[in-house]
């Protein structure tokens, strides 16, 4: 059946259109997914016009137990129930205090002994504006160092750090930023790919701030993601990552976590950074921890604690229902072991679509870490580079999430050159689901890649 848009058997139609002529041009998943979902429940959405979709997009990573998992409703209605304040400010509450416990119980060890929480403004690219703004203060310094392929929020100080030229280029520059290569071992800054690769980042940022000559002053921070989710589903190297540890312990350089997409238990562990056994300085959190509803929060070592009172404020600080839900889903993720099942299951559905690409030479890459998994598409008719790859195929990839949406899948893209199809479904995904996710995938590569527009059989 195709979806329909526009007659009386999709009631959601006229929905569609006022949203068209009322939004702004720079609404964007709407544009992808036509549908006006009515009803959700796990990883199940069904459209105002009855179909059903299998959810491998969870609000960009936001619903770590899926859509209206029973702990989080109970969580919600029984602060309701209880006429608790929804709206304090950053005054002291019950549930505010039973999310920072639930928190600080799951940082990494030798992180929360000694750390401080701010609540910020509910999205996380106000955390990153604070962590920002904390490690300036601390440090008394400007510049930040950022990497190639970063992707950090949008507001100035955010966008300055994030690598996408597409948006950063209308704008003024948000702030002194040092760009740095990312590991990519698929495309290689270096040209090496591998471990080489990634030691020659290392090398190459080390020498850099080393160099007297080199051009960059004592920058106040290095914000880097564990994995990077917009810019492809590139996760960095353990080795690599610990390198960045000691550069930027050893100049005194306040590190910066960003966890706003790979936390609570997305990448097979609570947080992506623990599988390189790193404590940073700086962590940013948004996303999952609340529990599908808006929350950010910026935590960090104390030493840096040297903000006045209102040196990052704003009205949205914690909303009561999103502290409520976002502590039971950490003790639910926590509880019943779902960063393990994560990494179990993301093994799983990584192996099978490494098969699927021996089979399929449009396939490039699959990597990932957990259920935050990226496939990159190309066009093997193309000039490989030095390293073998072939140039991206981003039309390639809008035919694939377009399939893939006529299956009843949802997926989004992502990557330099948003030809890496990425798939985000929530922790709790079964067995049975992960594997329909990986059949619809196949089906849809495979029907794009002979350019045809049929449905499934």
């Amino acid at each position: 059946m195709t979806l329909a848009t526009g007659n009386a058997l999709d009631p959601g139609a006229a929905v569609l259109q006022r949203q068209r002529s009322r939004e702004s041009s720079a609404r964007t998943y709407a544009r992808s997914f036509p549908i006006v979902p009515v009803r959700a429940e796990g990883m199940t959405v069904e459209g105002a016009d009855g179909r059903q979709y299998l959810d491998c997009l969870s609000g960009a990573g936001t619903l770590a137990l899926g859509h209206n998992h029973p702990v989080v409703l109970e969580a919600i209605r029984r602060t309701l129930d209880s006429g608790a304040p929804l709206h304090l400010l950053d005054l002291a509450s019950a549930e505010k205090d039973e999310f920072t416990s639930a928190l600080f119980e799951n940082l990494p060890r030798g992180f929360a002994d000694r750390a401080r929480v701010h609540f910020c403004g509910p999205a996380g690219t106000d955390a990153v504006e604070a962590a920002l703004k904390l490690t300036q203060t601390a440090t008394g310094r400007r510049g930040v160092l950022a990497f190639t392929g970063a992707y950090h929020g949008m507001t100035a100080g955010a966008l300055a750090v994030t690598g996408n030229v597409g948006v950063k280029a209308p704008l003024p520059s948000g702030g002194e930023v040092t760009r740095l290569p990312y590991p990519y071992a698929y495309r290689c800054p270096f040209g090496v790919g591998g471990e080489s690769g990634a030691d020659l980042s290392a090398t190459y940022v080390e020498r850099l701030l080393d160099d007297p000559a080199g051009g960059v002053l004592p920058p106040a921070a290095m914000i880097v993601e564990a994995v990077q989710g917009e810019g492809g589903v590139v996760p960095a190297p353990d080795a690599w990552l610990r390198e960045m540890r000691r550069i930027t312990a050893e100049r005194h350089i306040p590190l910066v976590v960003d966890e706003v997409q790979t936390g609570a238990g997305r990448t097979g562990a609570m947080w992506a950074v623990e599988h390189s056994g790193v404590v940073p300085d700086v962590m940013v959190l948004s996303k999952a921890i609340g529990g599908s509803l808006p929350l950010a929060v910026v935590v960090y070592h104390e030493d840096y604690d040297g903000w006045q009172p209102g040196a990052h404020t704003g009205t949205f600080r914690g909303n009561t229902l999103a502290m409520a839900a976002g502590a039971a889903t950490l003790r639910h993720i926590a509880a019943e072991g779902l960063a393990e099942r994560a990494a179990l299951v993301g093994a799983r559905m990584s192996a099978r679509l490494e098969a699927l690409r021996a089979a399929l030479p449009v396939i490039g890459d699959v990597r990932g870490r957990g259920l935050m998994i990226g496939v990159e598409l190309v066009d093997p008719s193309g000039e490989p580079d030095r390293l073998g790859a072939h140039p991206a195929d981003p039309l390639l990839a809008g035919r694939v999430r377009a399939a893939c949406l006529r299956r009843g899948l949802i997926v989004e893209l992502g990557g330099r050159h948003d030809a890496v199809l990425r798939l985000l479904p929530p922790l709790t995904i079964t067995d049975e689901q992960a594997e329909s996710v990986l059949d619809r995938v196949a089906d849809a590569i495979t029907e794009a890649a002979q350019g045809r527009t049929g449905e499934r059989p």
